[in-house]
């Protein structure tokens, strides 16, 4: 008779990743800020935990990139350079521009009526910055979805983990966030037309000119 597994072997598992989530939202909603010195004593005490789960936790925000560990002085909040938003954007671009190529050439009707139900979203969200960024970010990891390469999609979804670290994101900037949603428009144009080279054309675009919205601030 096989053996059955302790759910309490699972728990510690549970709790850390339950703890790295925590952790991940409060550096992307800037409740620790970039640079800043991650207090173990103090968050085990918010979160009524022990210090194990705790840096547990941080060694996995440490893999993703969102946390650098410093030799005797603890975790801080990763800090992104110019260069390093810069190689970031210039990998998107690479393999998102790639996978609308893909989406275009090959999704279902179902798959782009899918992602032309999030643009619509988009389109109605241009006043609501937070809703926006939220579906925006959803129609991207969709459009990976169906282009269905699971490996491309994990290490984009790690590089957009280490851009939300960037203090000016592209679409803080004034203006920036009508210029994105009309690129969405244009390049939801292009998969529905079935148009590949249009799509990676347009997808690139939008890279580039995150960037540069980006850099500018």
């Amino acid at each position: 008779m096989a053996a059955v597994e302790s759910p309490r072997l699972l728990a510690p598992r549970a709790l850390y990743q339950d703890v790295a989530e925590r952790l991940r939202q409060q550096i992307f909603a800037r409740e620790l800020e970039p640079g800043a010195w991650i207090d173990e004593q103090k968050l085990a005490a918010e979160y009524g935990i022990s210090r194990t789960p705790l840096r547990e936790a941080l060694k996995v925000l440490a893999v993703e990139g969102l946390v650098t560990m410093k030799v005797r002085r603890g975790a801080y909040v990763t800090e992104v350079s110019r260069d390093d938003v810069a190689q970031v954007y210039h990998l998107l671009g690479l393999l998102e521009s790639d996978a609308a190529a893909e989406v275009a050439a090959k999704a279902s009707d179902a798959e782009l009526q899918s992602l032309q139900a999030l643009h619509e979203r988009l389109e109605k969200q241009q006043r609501q910055r937070d809703a926006f960024f939220a579906t925006n970010e959803q129609f991207h990891l969709r459009l990976l979805q169906v282009a269905g390469n699971r490996w491309r999609a994990q290490i984009v979804q790690d590089l957009r983990k280490v851009m939300k670290l960037n203090r000016h994101h592209s679409l803080f900037r004034q203006g920036r966030l009508a210029e994105s949603l009309a690129e969405h428009r244009a390049l939801m144009q292009a998969l529905l037309a079935r148009d590949a080279d249009g799509a990676r054309a347009l997808m690139r675009r939008h890279f580039d000119s995150g960037l540069e919205a980006a850099a500018g601030g």
